[in-house]
């Protein structure tokens, strides 16, 4: 078992930690203020950071802001219509503010959607255009500034599992026609189904609500349905926390071995000290700013956190080659760098035992599980940037869930190391020590009380409100996906539901 630590927060303490990390998120995910309650204790948050930090420097992103977020844009756009099938003016005012501040899109004076081949491109008025091209499996990829060409070839992803409409869940979709047990009030689970897509402004695309399993409620919004895959932004994280967990138990990695990050071998390098488990806490202490830390200010510009989105570089290179800003395991801080490092060390460990990268996912995780529709995107260097770039449906993100709710095991193969679930879903010790216990291995915790489920409770998260809660004292999985424009008022439906589930199913 791994090691983990307690839980000892006083209630009191609890609202304020909720507050303030729902005003960091926000902020960091893209829109919202953070609330003055929360104020004095960022102010505490920073004090802590300058007492502990490194003398390093942070060296900002190279390149023009406005490049970047159309770069998102396009990346956006292209992947809306090619993988989402939605209509590009529809996502032109609905998807993705994250990579592609809303405000900043009026600034394109052309846009041009290839049906043919499969592309973007969105013009600015200095003349600088910006192209995201679909791949296939691989999704939409933003080709580098000034060229019209990738550094990888994608590669076709095939699953080995049969057609799901011949299979039951979870390994298929054909769903089981007796009714649900008695102790579950059916009315009350629909009630709650329809409770999430409430109000209609808070565009709620997908609600999948599962129990020991079994799917119990289910509903898309119009013209979707079980087969399409949704943006689901930082989800991924936990997906990439996921993928760390099969090498594990696969033997390829130690969860606290040092990370044999290539760039941090010198002699005397102080991130050679970092572990595998401090990056997956987003505790590596790696100088990666993010505009959602504490310490962030407008006249810092565009930060790493975004840029490993846009930059159309080698996001995995940039990553690796950040310095060290706070000793490992000591400072909590919400970064790309850290789930950008852990896909670097899931490549660099596929590749070095012979196996092909790309299909690494599908092969060792997704078929395993019944995932069939994930859809994950690339850097132009063909590294995985599912720290938020990928595409599930709503049954996608329930199976994953459900493989955590399971304790690691499906169908009596152990796909998770033991101890792994547990190490997730704990606070992490650096973010405890920063008075907030509500992160933990790439997942956020409900310790802070931020929805009306019990403590135990443990979340994946992305931008536009997009969640899969894992509730063991109720063995349910609840699962939400949206459109951004709509995360406020979908997160008022979202709680709503919540509490309905709540009296619906009775606690295990």
């Amino acid at each position: 078992m791994f090691p983990v630590t307690g839980k000892g927060i006083v209630v009191s303490r609890l609202s304020l930690f909720a507050v303030l990390v729902l005003a960091l998120a926000c902020n960091y995910e893209g829109g919202g203020e953070e609330s003055s309650s929360a104020l004095p204790q960022a102010e505490a948050l920073v004090a802590r950071g300058k007492s502990l930090e490194l003398p390093t420097e942070w060296v900002r992103p190279p390149g023009d802001p406005l490049h970047h977020h159309t770069a998102g844009f396009a990346k956006i756009l292209c992947s809306a219509v090619f993988i989402t099938g939605l209509d590009a003016d529809f996502a032109a005012e609905n998807i993705g503010y994250f990579t592609s501040d809303y405000d900043q899109r009026s600034r394109v004076t052309k846009r041009e959607v290839d049906q043919e081949h499969k592309l973007v491109r969105l013009t600015l008025e200095d003349g600088v255009t910006r192209t995201a091209q679909y791949t296939g499996d691989q999704g939409c990829v933003t080709f580098p500034l000034g060229t019209d060409e990738l550094y990888f070839d994608p590669v076709d992803v095939t699953t080995v599992l049969p057609d799901p409409d011949t299979q039951p869940w979870p390994m298929g979709d054909v769903l089981p026609g007796e009714p649900l047990p008695a102790e579950i009030d059916d009315a009350m689970v629909q009630a709650a189904v329809n409770a999430a897509f409430e109000p209609g402004e808070g565009m709620t695309a997908a609600f999948v609500v599962t129990w020991r399993g079994r799917i119990i409620g289910e509903r898309y919004r119009e013209g979707l349905d079980l087969h399409t895959p949704l943006e689901s932004w930082s989800m991924g994280k936990s997906l990439t926390a996921s993928l760390m967990g099969v090498l594990i138990q696969q033997g390829i990695y130690d969860l606290w071995q040092p990370a044999p990050v290539p760039e941090w071998q010198g002699e005397g390098d102080p991130r050679s000290g970092i572990r595998i488990g401090d990056i997956l806490r987003m505790s590596s202490g790696i100088r990666c700013v993010n505009r959602g830390d504490p310490e962030y200010g407008p006249s810092m510009g565009y930060p790493d956190h975004l840029y490993l989105y846009t930059g159309g570089m080698n996001s995995f290179e940039w990553a690796a080659t950040r310095p060290q800003q706070w000793p490992p395991n000591t400072v909590g801080r919400y970064r790309n760098c850290d789930p950008v490092l852990t896909n670097y060390l899931v490549r660099l460990g596929v590749e070095e035992r012979g196996d092909e990268y790309l299909s690494f996912p599908q092969r060792e995780l997704f078929d395993k599980i019944g995932i069939r529709d994930m859809v994950m995107e690339t850097d132009p260097y063909g590294n995985y940037l599912i720290q938020g770039y990928e595409f599930g449906t709503g049954r996608d993100w329930a199976r994953l869930a459900n493989l955590y709710l399971q304790d690691g095991v499906w169908r009596g193969e152990r796909i998770l190391p033991e101890g792994f679930v547990e190490f997730v879903s704990t606070p992490a010790p650096a973010w405890e020590a920063d008075g907030r216990p509500i992160y933990g291995g790439f997942f956020w915790i409900n310790a802070a009380g931020a929805y009306p489920i019990p403590e135990d409770a443990y979340y994946m998260a992305g931008a536009g409100n997009q969640k899969a809660f894992i509730i063991p004292s109720h063995d349910l999985v609840v699962v939400r996906l949206g459109h951004y424009k709509g995360s406020s008022p979908g997160d008022e439906g979202l709680k709503n539901a919540l509490a309905m589930l709540m009296e619906a199913v009775p606690a295990s």
